[in-house]
This record gives C-alpha cells, structure tokens and sequence, in this order.
C-alpha cells in the first residue's frame, strides 16, 4: 500500500485575525475518532502528534499534516481518513471541545505531564512572557490586516475591468472538460494549501503533485477572475456529486478560494500568482488576463503597483515580528519543556494509536 504525507494548514494569521478551520477535526465526529490534545506550550504536543502520524504511515496509510503557522516545523493535527481518526492540539488560538465526549472524541489532557512545583517556580517569567507573545501576535496582524486592504483593494480594481460573465461561462466549459458526472452525493473538506508564518509566506505546492495528475493553473496576479472561475467550478462540482478539497487563501480566508483538488479524479485547479508561483510539470495554464480589460487594468495600473509594493513591505515586516514572537514563544516553551514528565507523553501515544 502507497504511503503519503500530505502537509496542510488549517489555520493562519488573516486580516481579520486568526483565521481557523479547525473544526474541520470534529465536523464527523458521529463517524469518526478525533483525539483532543489539551496541554501547555512545549509539553510535546507536536512530538507526539508526529510520533502517531508516523506510526500510521508506517502501516502504510496516507497521512495528512496540519501545520502550525506560527510554528510550520511543528504540527498542530494529523488526519487519517482511511482509519477515521485524527489528533488535534485542541488549546488556543484553534480550540477545540467534544460533541459526543467518549462516545467519539476523546480529550487527551497532557498538562498532568507536567511537574507543577517546578514549573510554578517560573510564574512570573511565563506571565511576561505570554504578554510579550500576545503583544507581538497582535502587532503582526495589524501589519496583515493592512496588507491585506491593500491586495482586497486591487481584487476589487481587478473585478470592475473582469467580465465575470464570461469567467463562469469558460468554468462550465471546463466543468464538461474535466468533471463527469459522479455518484454522489460528495463530501466537501476545507483546507488551507498557504499561509504566513515566521519563515515568509509557505505554499505547500507538492500536496498538489500529490493528489494530482492533471493540474489546471488560473494565472491571475489579483485574484478576481480565478475567484469567479473557482467558486463556479466548486458548485458545477458539487452538484454533479464530486468530493472535493477546497482551500482558501489566507489573506480572505472565508471568501475567496485559490484551489480546488478532487482527489479521486486526480485533479486540480490551482491559482498561480507572483505570492505563490505554481510551476508543476504537464500543468496547463489559463491566463485570467483573457477574462479582462487590458485598458482598463492599464488606466490603474499606478494604483495596483502602488498597492503590490506597500503590501509586500507589510507582508515583511509582519514576518520579522513573527520571528519575534516565535522566539518569544520558543521561550516559553523552555520552561514547560523541561518540567514535562515524558513518561505520561509514551502513554498518551499508546492510548491514541489503540483507539483510534
């Protein structure tokens, strides 16, 4: 059997904040098993989650990775559908609570791995600490939030020069082209294929090598045509009953989508961009200038230059504070690391691989 480990995010810092799809873990809960990690910083969490989406893969199982945007070396979730289950770090910003307590979800609390004497002998370190890190984390969004207006504001001027018309007529062609009818009724999973984080924006482009032979590239700088095509492709999918992997972008986390992968089709329509560069050997590529007026976009193109480099130096700066507030937490974590108990960590992971 094929094993494959699939990297995703299902959070990241958006203009409005924390932007989460974690609740995509316990959406099946009548079906499935999630595992809900509650613990501190630094007490194994993402250890422990990277041991058991080992153990999975080496029973040959595919696996997907939810990573930490804050943190993308660490893991905040791993998912195998195959068995069904699932173990989340369920604490803030992403938390997490049971439905069906026992019945379905369990809550694997790892703070009795920790020895409280010893941590408590920091409580006034780890306070300031958690005030710096708080500090920082809303300073780097108010960074991306106004990247973030800037980029919405060239969507918009991108979608007063775009006949929309004609981009949904040209999704229902490729709807005929690349979509047949299906059995149905599908299933529909949100995911996020990018995100910003300490170490610049990460696009996990070979998830797509991954799941897909046949990959179809929406070029488009601004976002407006492709979003047209991609919501009119999602719903021409949906209604012909095809499962599918929606991905949203992380800087409009709830409204625009940038990707659409169907799995079993081994398929995929992909937004390209200057953000995110899509370069996949055999991809075809749609050039979303067609579906525009090329006066138009030229008349404003002062703004849009204007707002693509304010928003890249915003982009920036958000970075650097990030690794700020990565450093800050990589302390925070010192402390609680080395008052865990590693003992109670072994038999967590031997409860989470039994019973999932």
């Amino acid at each position: 059997m094929q094993q494959r480990e699939l990297d995703f995010f299902l959070g990241a810092l958006s203009p409005t904040g924390f932007a989460s799809y974690f609740s995509q873990f316990v959406k099946d809960a009548e079906t499935q098993n999630p595992a809900l990690l509650k613990a501190g910083p630094g007490c194994g969490k993402s250890t422990l989650l990277r041991r058991v989406a080992d153990y999975w893969l080496q029973e040959g199982e595919t696996v997907e990775l939810i990573h930490c945007s804050a943190d993308p070396d660490s893991l905040d979730g791993v998912i195998c559908t195959a068995r069904g289950a699932s173990a989340v770090d369920a604490t803030p910003p992403h938390v997490l609570e049971p439905s069906y307590p026992v019945a379905f979800e369990d809550v694997v609390s790892l703070y009795r791995a920790v020895d409280r004497p010893k941590l408590r002998q920091h409580r006034a370190e780890i306070v300031v600490l958690f005030g710096q890190y708080k500090a920082l984390m809303e300073r780097a969004t108010r960074y991306v939030t106004a990247a973030g207006s800037l980029l919405q504001d060239s969507m918009r001027v991108a979608l007063s020069c775009t006949d929309t018309d004609k981009a949904r007529t040209f999704a229902s062609a490729l709807a005929r082209r690349y979509l047949p009818a299906a059995e149905g009724p599908g299933r529909e999973d949100i995911r996020l294929l990018s995100a910003m984080t300490p170490k610049g924006l990460i696009f996990f482009q070979e998830t797509i090598e991954k799941l897909a032979d046949t990959v179809v590239v929406l070029e488009d700088e601004y976002g407006a045509a492709s979003r047209t095509l991609l919501y009119a492709l999602r719903g021409l999918a949906v209604e012909k009953g095809h499962s599918l992997i929606t991905c949203y972008c992380s800087m409009s986390p709830y409204d625009k989508i940038e990707h659409l992968i169907f799995p079993a089709l081994r398929l995929a329509f992909v937004t390209g961009n200057s953000y995110h560069p899509v370069q996949i050997p055999g991809q075809r590529t749609i050039h979303c200038t067609r579906f525009c007026s090329r006066e138009g976009l030229a008349k404003r193109r002062a703004r849009l230059r204007f707002n693509r480099k304010a928003a890249c130096e915003l982009l920036g700066q958000a970075q650097s504070v990030l690794q700020e507030a990565r450093t800050c937490h990589d302390k925070l974590e010192a402390y609680y690391m080395d008052a865990v108990d590693f003992a109670v960590l072994n038999r967590a992971y031997e409860y989470i691989i039994h019973n999932a």
